[in-house]
């Protein structure tokens, strides 16, 4: 089978058939999740919290998210239908057009088919940039981890007419200046809504209902390996029995038929 690629997911939309997305970070639970059947795997910059042992994703480096997409792009090569792998510029690594630039090539040059970035309409001179020279972009809005200390924590994003109203324009912007697909966290279930009807490219949510185009969690959380308190966005497929492969697969099957996320996964 043909490896998925933006072209995939761009298909997967118009038919409004779900799509899967997954935090991976080594060799071997890329290939397990890709074998399940996700179609992405995120190299996301959570690797901090999941595997550094750091309090939040600040720490992590451009070295750090370049080794293990290259760890991701081996294990991923070998799934019998390769997933798009999807990498997180880190933290204060995307200030300038130039700085964005240098980070987008050294993931991409480690096996990323396409990068994911935080932020608005400030982003749109790097997304235009990355996109005329072949970069694919997926621009992450509402709650957005790296700007943890400017939002005093974590908080739903969105949900004042003013504060959902800009975060629509910031998306058909967004789409305008060449971004592949979009990433929303934490914010209010009509507001995804409504922002999926408004662009024509995928977009993935985590706390944003279930009218997404897609679905991602950080892998060690629908595991149940949080060592703290779970948001209330995750679920547990590591349940019933299950080993790591079928967790995967009941996740895959859920989101795909809509049972995941639940109302209690959402916020209004």
């Amino acid at each position: 089978m043909s490896p998925i690629s933006i072209r995939s997911l761009q298909s997967m939309k118009a038919q409004q058939e779900k799509f899967v997305v997954l935090t991976a970070y080594d060799a071997t639970f890329a290939q397990l999740a890709a074998e399940a059947g996700v179609e992405v795997l995120l190299v996301g910059d959570s690797l901090g919290n999941v595997l550094q042992g750091h309090d939040s994703t600040l720490p992590v480096s451009v070295d750090d998210m370049a080794y293990h997409t290259a760890s991701v792009a081996r294990g991923n090569r070998k799934a019998q239908r390769p997933a798009l792998i999807m990498t997180d510029l880190p933290f204060m690594s995307y200030g300038t057009v130039e700085q964005g630039l240098a980070s987008a090539r050294a993931v991409m040059q480690a096996g990323a088919h396409m990068i994911k970035i935080e932020g608005d309409d400030w982003l749109i001179p790097l997304v235009e940039s990355l996109s005329r020279q072949g970069v694919p972009v997926c621009a992450h809005l509402g709650l957005t981890p790296q700007s943890v200390n400017k939002f005093g924590g974590y908080r739903v994003q969105g949900r004042d007419d003013a504060a959902a109203n800009a975060m629509v324009e910031h998306c058909q912007t967004l789409e305008q200046a060449g971004a592949d697909m979009l990433l929303l966290e934490c914010v209010p279930n009509a507001l995804a809504e409504r922002i999926t009807a408004a662009v024509s490219i995928p977009v993935i949510g985590i706390g944003a209902g279930p009218s997404t185009d897609s679905q991602v969690l950080v892998m060690h959380d629908m595991l149940g390996l949080n060592t703290g308190r779970a948001p209330k966005f995750v679920k547990n497929f590591l349940t019933d029995g299950r080993n790591v492969q079928q967790a995967f697969a009941a996740y895959v099957e859920e989101v795909k038929d809509g049972r995941f996320p639940a109302e209690e996964h959402s916020f209004v």
